[in-house]
């Protein structure tokens, strides 16, 4: 297992926890959980090692793309795709954005 951390600017802290997906074969975990505004910490565990500079290129596309809220995110990898990423992240970006 490999552990990495990345930092993005943001904006207002997050008004809530959310979650998504499952961590299995091939799959990732999102957690999200508000902090102090300006910006995400992001915490990521995976099963697949040397892929540092292939993370930071994804986070960076992803949080750059659309406004942030401020949170600390742990994402837990078991081998997703660069979809699959993206995919869980917006889902949970939707859930702190739709519920009050």
């Amino acid at each position: 297992m490999e552990s990495l951390v990345f930092n993005f600017p943001a904006g207002a802290p997050a008004r809530h926890r959310a979650r998504a997906g499952v961590v299995g074969s091939g799959d990732l975990e999102v957690l999200l959980q508000p902090q102090s505004a300006g910006r995400i910490d992001v915490s990521v565990t995976t099963s697949v090692g040397g892929m540092a500079a292939i993370w930071q290129a994804q986070l960076s596309r992803i949080f750059t793309a659309q406004a942030w809220p401020s949170a600390a995110i742990e994402i837990n990898d078991f081998g997703a795709t660069p979809a699959v990423v993206r995919l869980r992240l917006e889902q949970v970006l939707e859930a702190v954005c739709a519920q009050p």
